[in-house]
C-alpha cells in the first residue's frame, strides 16, 4: 500500500520538546506540519483541498496565531475527512466543542498532565497574595527595604473556597491542606471518594456556589470556560463575599468580570489577588497592575520543561490512538458518550 493511501494528521504549530514521540505518528500517518500563515491563508488551503487526507489535526495553544478560534466558520471549512481534533491545553475554549460535535468530530485536551503545575501555580500567587507580596518586593527594589509592608495572614486561621473541583481544584486542594486551610469547595454535583484523597481532617465539604461566595477568606477558580462559566463572577457575585476577601485565578480570565474584579480591589472588598489569566490576554486592566495588592503572573501555570513535554506526549498519543484505534484518550468530557468512538 502506497502512502496515498494512509490516513493524514496535521500538526499545527511547533512541537517544542516530544520531538522522538513526536516522530512515531510517522509510522502510523502522513504527518504535514504549519508553524506559519494566517486564517485566511489556512481556511484557503482547506477550501484547495490541501488537507483532504487529514483525518486528525493536532493544535498548540499558540497556533492560534495560525488559524484564528476554531469556531463554527473555520470548522464547516475543515475537510470532511477530520475526524479527530487533539489540543495541547486543559482548557480549550479555543474550540467550539458544539460545532464539531455537529459534525462528529471528537475533541481531546490534555487533562492530568497539567494538574501540578497549575496547582503549584495557584499555591504560589494565594501565598504571595496572602502577603500582598507584590508591596515588600517592590520596596526591596526601589531600596526601601521593607517600606510600607503590611502585616499578612496566616493560612491556617482561614477558609479557602475551591470553585471547580477537577483534577486541578483537587490537586490545589490538596496543596492546600498542607498549610492548614479549612477547605470547601462548590462543583456542578458533589465529587464521588474525597473521602480516600484528603486525610479525615481536610475533606473537603461541598457548599453551594451561593454559600461558597459567602463564607469563603480566599477563593481559588478552577473552572472551564464555556457559556455557563464566562463572567459568572460578576459585580454582584463579588458583591456577596467576605469584605477583605482574597481572589485567585489560574483557570480562565473571562469567567471574572475583570473591571468589576479591579473596582473591588480598589474598594478594599477585595483585599489582594493573584492572577495568572486575565479576560482579554495579553491586556491587562490597568488597574490591576498598578495595584500593590496584585500578585500578577503572564498565564506561565504549565510553563515547566517537564509539564509542557508531559502535554506535548498526550497530544500525541491521542493522536495515534485516534489513527490507530478510532477514538481518543481524553476525549473532552461534554463529548461523551455521543462521540466515544467516531
Amino acid at each position: 500500500m502506497g502512502s496515498t493511501a494512509r490516513p493524514g494528521v496535521l500538526m499545527l504549530g511547533i512541537i517544542h520538546h516530544a520531538h522522538t514521540e513526536f516522530d512515531t505518528i510517522s509510522e502510523v500517518a502522513d504527518v504535514k506540519q504549519v508553524t506559519s500563515g494566517n486564517r485566511e491563508e489556512f481556511i484557503r488551503d482547506c477550501d484547495n483541498g490541501k488537507y483532504d487526507n487529514v483525518v486528525a489535526i493536532s493544535r498548540t495553544y499558540d497556533s492560534v496565531q495560525l488559524t484564528g478560534r476554531f469556531d463554527a466558520e473555520l470548522v464547516s471549512r475543515l475537510p470532511t475527512s477530520v475526524k479527530f481534533i487533539s489540543h495541547n491545553g486543559a482548557g480549550y475554549d479555543q474550540i467550539d466543542v458544539q460545532a464539531c460535535t455537529d459534525r462528529k468530530i471528537s475533541v481531546s485536551n490534555t487533562p492530568k498532565a497539567v494538574d501540578a503545575a497549575t496547582a503549584n501555580t495557584a499555591i504560589f500567587l494565594m501565598l504571595g497574595a496572602l502577603r500582598r507580596v507584590w508591596i515588600p518586593q517592590q520596596a526591596l527594589r526601589d531600596g526601601q527595604w521593607r517600606g510600607a509592608s503590611p502585616l499578612g495572614r496566616d493560612p491556617h486561621h482561614l477558609t479557602l473556597g475551591i470553585l471547580g473541583m477537577g483534577g486541578i481544584g483537587t490537586a490545589t486542594a490538596k496543596r492546600a491542606a498542607a498549610f492548614g486551610f479549612k477547605l470547601q469547595y462548590h462543583n456542578r454535583k458533589p465529587v464521588a471518594g474525597l473521602d480516600k484523597e484528603f486525610a479525615t481532617r481536610d475533606v473537603p465539604q461541598y457548599v453551594s456556589f451561593e454559600q461558597l461566595l459567602k463564607t469563603s477568606d480566599i477563593i481559588s477558580v478552577h473552572l472551564p470556560l464555556g457559556p455557563a462559566t464566562q463572567g459568572l463572577i460578576g459585580r454582584k457575585e463579588l458583591s456577596s463575599m467576605k469584605d477583605g476577601v482574597i481572589i485567585v485565578n489560574t483557570a480562565r480570565g473571562a469567567i471574572i468580570d475583570e473591571a468589576a474584579l479591579a473596582e473591588s480591589l480598589e474598594s478594599g472588598k477585595v483585599w489582594s489577588v493573584g492572577l495568572d489569566v486575565f479576560e482579554k490576554e495579553p491586556e491587562i486592566n490597568p488597574k490591576l497592575i498598578k495595584h500593590p495588592g496584585a500578585v500578577l503572573l503572564p498565564h506561565i501555570g504549565t510553563a515547566t520543561i517537564d509539564t509542557q513535554k508531559d502535554m506535548e506526549i498526550l497530544v500525541i498519543d491521542n493522536v495515534k490512538s485516534a489513527i490507530t484505534k478510532g477514538k481518543h484518550l481524553t476525549q473532552v468530557p461534554e463529548q461523551k458518550p455521543a462521540l466515544a468512538k467516531v
